[in-house]
């Protein structure tokens, strides 16, 4: 579904991302790990839009998106869910939902009752403003207005971030279960344990490279993701 060859990118003078290239197949889970400052925001960045690749190509379905502006994209069915959720804090849950459905022409109701029927608690919450809700309340809805706009592909940066541990295992839970629906998925993520374990393919990146690659069990079990990323 997505091919991604010999991406460069940077922050003005500085550059982040250096030939990075990988695929995430429809209908699979594909995790990008590293540390801090790797480069795998950088990378849904690009893909998204919200940065323009220096060189390099990004294909969607064999279709060039590198350089089409991010609500382009968004109507391709690339839907990026940021790290730090991204909220309208002083907007109702509903109205939050509803963003992710701007532009778009089909059932507005039908999406919300898909949106609701994964996460019964957004649908309790909807009449309240999203910057009271808890984190792992305002992960749900972030997720879920991403889901408002049909994504053929969700990319999820740090979902489990800065959450209860009980709470992170409901949002990987979640994952699998919108995976199972028919969403290709493409998930930032430094639980990596929990990511290795969700993924069919997982890409590990340094300074900017992919270093390593593997199917996630197959990663899960190396020896020197699990003394780098693992602590064991």
């Amino acid at each position: 579904m997505l091919t991604i060859e010999h991406l460069q990118a940077s922050y003005g003078k500085v550059q982040t991302l250096w030939e990075i290239g990988f695929e995430v197949p429809k209908g699979w889970i594909v995790a990008l790990i590293g540390a801090n400052g790797a480069g795998k925001t950088t990378t849904l960045k690009a893909v998204s839009g919200l940065l323009r690749p220096q060189a390099g190509s990004i294909l969607l379905e064999g279709e060039r998106i590198d350089g089409r502006s991010p609500p382009e994209i968004v109507r391709r069915g690339v839907v990026h869910v940021p790290e730090g959720r991204g909220l309208f804090s002083d907007m109702t849950v509903l109205e939050n939902l509803l963003m992710g459905a701007y532009g778009s022409t089909s059932s507005r109701r039908a999406r919300l009752e898909k949106v609701f029927e994964i996460f019964p608690r957004v649908k309790e919450r909807r009449p309240q403003l999203a910057g009271t809700l808890s984190g792992g309340e305002q992960q749900m809805v972030a997720i879920g207005r991403g889901l408002m706009a049909e994504p053929k592909l969700l990319m999820l940066d740090e979902p489990s971030l800065g959450l209860a541990p009980l709470m992170v295992e409901d949002v990987f839970r979640v994952i699998k279960d919108i995976n199972t629906s028919g969403v290709t998925i493409l998930l930032v993520e430094q639980n990596t344990e929990h990511a290795l374990a969700l993924a069919n393919r997982a890409y590990v990146l340094e300074a900017g490279r992919v270093v390593l690659s593997g199917g996630g069990q197959e990663l899960l079990a190396n020896s020197d993701v699990r003394k780098a990323y693992l602590g064991l």
